[in-house]
């Protein structure tokens, strides 16, 4: 059986260059399924943290961004 949307996309988390980046999506997936997210909401977030997480690469973690241009620039 392929793998639907979600799990892809959870596959592609182990990825991403900073390992502080990924606990982080990790504790904000368990947050999403703990409040009962739709997986297709839970996707198309985990979409957009992982392709930022890998835009701010390995010396930046999600702690690290404090500006609104850090995020404009994405």
């Amino acid at each position: 059986m392929p793998l639907n949307y979600l799990q892809q996309s959870m596959g592609k988390i182990q990825n991403i260059p900073n390992t502080k980046n990924i606990e982080i999506i990790n504790e904000f997936l368990e947050y999403m399924r703990s409040n009962g997210s739709s997986e297709h909401h839970q996707n198309n977030n985990l979409k957009v943290v992982i392709t930022f997480g890998n835009f701010i690469g390995k010396d930046n973690s999600f702690y690290n961004i404090n500006k609104r241009e850090q995020i404009l620039e994405f």
